[in-house]
């Protein structure tokens, strides 16, 4: 075996364990800038974690009655999920519509779309204040089944494992379990449409929870298509997500880690992304104008309010739409990195603006919510935990590299069988008689 994949098959419990001994060693320097900087953050934010479970919200967050939700949802939550959507864009061109150009990147999206929902999604047990209750949304105990909240709980849940099974096929390539990697690819798709159509419900179903608060949300960000325009900057906001990712992935790991097949391919891909966020950037923009004529705002637009909502609208969506733009036209991937950037922003200030900064902005400051140091330290605990285990993950599990060669082998074995049929009497073949030739349909049946 070696430290990527093992390329037999695992055949005993302890051939597993002394491969996962290894394994579990690092796999480069511990000691960087990097790795003492965010490892002290992680360290702080544990504690802080086990002292906010242990004593309260209270002694933690910043108290503002009026404002139920803070970072940990308006930023962690709201954010995390939209820039998780470069998972289901992926899958559905990968898995769905057969984009087999675009294979190199799946399973790395969608790994960071499933360690997405993971560590973000799993900040709402931090909001709670009985967070010993997290399961009664899932059965329904002293609970709404006709919220939407109960609606996102359980897809969250259900998207979580329907990527844990778009993933387990790449982890038993690790593993060398060949039986199980065959039962998990056999499940794949129907995982992805699974996961596809939860992803695209919840996406909307978060901008949902705000058409409750039309009297606290300002009237240039309020309208009853909230929920479409959470889901249309889902798309561009997770594909630039991958490219941020993308590129990121690309620089830091090394050859042993990444085909260089994959690298070289990954300027095409890039492009191609480019114009996707392009394309949902402009939609989502045509919607804002219709939204803004047909509620005739306009005289708000002349307010601080209205100044902010302008540099969202020009600052954060038409500049990197004519970035996204340029950069495809000239084949140029720095005006897209650049546009990726500023969209990945643009949908956090986007975020925040409905769950914060737009939220009451009636108020004065004083009554205002403002995370406290502990808040922000947590939050920034849980991004870099992500970034930990999605680095551990990708140097050992071959997420950046082709499949070992006998899972190559499995895969055609698989194609195969999907593409015999079990009778097709127009050819004279039929698999009960293990592909023999027979005359007519009439001789079949008498042979039966």
């Amino acid at each position: 075996m070696n430290s990527l994949a093992t390329n037999q098959e695992t055949k005993s419990l302890k051939e597993l364990w002394g491969f996962l001994r290894g394994e579990f060693k690092p796999k480069g320097k511990i000691l960087t800038p990097f790795n003492i900087i965010s490892g002290a953050i992680i360290l702080a934010g544990i504690i802080l974690i086990v002292y906010r479970l242990a004593m309260g919200l209270g002694p933690v967050v910043h108290e503002a009655p009026e404002y139920p939700w803070g970072i940990w949802i308006g930023f962690i939550v709201m954010v995390g999920v939209a820039f998780a959507g470069g998972a289901y864009v992926t899958a559905f061109v990968v898995y769905v519509l057969r984009g087999e150009k675009y294979h190199s990147i799946v399973r790395f999206a969608v790994l960071n779309g499933f360690l997405a929902y993971v560590f973000y999604a799993g900040a709402i047990f931090l909001d709670l204040s009985r967070w010993w209750n997290i399961y009664n949304p899932l059965i329904g105990n002293k609970f709404g089944v006709n919220s939407v909240l109960f609606l996102i709980a359980w897809h969250f849940l259900l998207y979580m494992i329907a990527q844990f099974f778009e993933l387990a096929p790449a982890f038993a390539e690790w593993l060398g379990l060949k039986k199980i990697r065959r039962f998990f690819v056999s499940i794949s798709l129907g995982a992805v449409i699974f996961g596809i159509t939860l992803s695209t419900l919840h996406q909307s179903g978060l901008g949902a929870l705000f058409l409750m608060a039309k009297w606290k949300i300002h009237p240039l960000w309020y309208t009853e298509f909230i929920p479409l325009l959470f889901f249309v900057s889902s798309i561009y906001a997770g594909l630039s997500v991958v490219i941020f990712v993308g590129n990121l992935s690309f620089r830091v790991f090394g050859k042993d880690r990444v085909d260089e097949e994959y690298r070289e391919s990954w300027k095409d891909i890039e492009i191609d992304l480019g114009k996707a966020c392009a394309v949902g950037m402009f939609v989502y923009f045509f919607l804002q104008v219709l939204l803004l004529i047909h509620g005739q705002h306009w005289d708000l637009l002349n307010t601080g309010m209205g100044y902010w909502y302008l540099t969202e609208m020009i600052g954060f969506l038409l500049l990197p739409i004519a970035l996204f733009t340029w950069g495809v036209k000239t084949a140029n991937a720095a005006p897209i990195r650049i546009a990726s950037y500023i969209t990945m922003l643009g949908v956090v200030f986007n975020r925040v603006d409905y769950s914060i900064i737009a939220f009451k902005w009636y108020l004065p400051l004083s009554e205002r919510y403002i995370p406290s140091w502990m808040e922000v330290t947590i939050t920034a605990a849980i991004v870099l935990l992500m970034v930990w285990v999605f680095r551990w993950i990708v140097n050992r599990v071959p997420i950046l590299k082709h499949s070992p060669q006998w899972a190559i082998e499995q895969d055609r074995e698989l194609e195969g069988e999907a593409a015999a049929p079990a009778f097709a009497p127009e050819l004279g073949l039929t698999m009960a008689d293990g592909g023999k030739p027979i005359e007519n349909q009439k001789d079949y049946q008498g042979s039966r």
